[in-house]
């Protein structure tokens, strides 16, 4: 077995498997608010999120990442249904968290999705092992049916999303990070890479002590 031929292959594949498909676009952070450690924050997905993926996995990712970073964090999925806060009032929202001991909010939501189309080209792939034939059958049927890949349409798909957290004490926001997700494979690979994103984000930019 040639090993030096394998080698780069290998750690190709290994830095393709590495790539993430999210990335932070832009950061904001409130020059008044202290760094703090919050009782209890609650992760609430708003209007949109559930048009990619599921919102509770997105509100749940979330949440675990914070509790292994030691801050008491909930989903309002599982602590007030999947309608949450619908249809209710300030006040009444307001009263249900205090009831709880929640005195931050970490929200997210789906800003806008695009989707592109483009054509992929017809290849031809070469290879170093393919025995010539002096035949031209045989040498038509390899070419034709071993190494040929013919053309077709695909689509890019980029989702653009914004987590904001709120102080209940003051009502003031005081962060807020938006993030662009090009073509991920599946909604867990989205929710996993997003909260990676956004707790290390808050942990760099110090907003909560953790």
């Amino acid at each position: 077995m040639n090993t030096t031929k394998i080698l780069p292959i290998l750690l190709l594949l290994l830095v393709l498997s590495a790539c993430t498909s999210s990335k932070i676009t832009n950061t904001w952070l409130s020059q008044k608010a202290p760094i703090q450690q919050y009782k209890k924050i609650l992760v609430v997905g708003i209007n949109g999120t559930e048009t990619w993926g599921s919102k509770e996995k997105m509100e749940r990712e979330l949440v675990d990442r914070l509790r292994e970073k030691g801050q008491n964090a909930a989903s309002a999925a599982d602590s007030y249904g999947p309608k949450a806060f619908r249809n209710l009032s300030e006040d009444t929202v307001i009263k249900k968290l205090e009831g709880t001991g929640v005195d931050a909010v970490l929200t997210i939501v789906l800003l806008n999705k695009t989707k592109e189309k483009y054509y992929v080209p017809a290849r031809v792939y070469y290879s170093p092992y393919i025995m010539y034939h002096h035949h031209f059958w045989g040498y038509y049927n390899t070419m034709t049916t071993r190494i040929y890949s013919p053309g077709y349409y695909t689509y890019d798909k980029k989702y653009f999303w914004e987590s904001n957290l709120y102080d209940m004490n003051t009502k003031e926001l005081i962060y807020s990070v938006q993030t662009e997700s090009f073509n991920p494979n599946s909604s867990e690979q989205l929710a996993h890479e997003y909260s990676d994103l956004i707790i290390n984000n808050m942990s760099k930019n110090k907003v909560i002590n953790f």
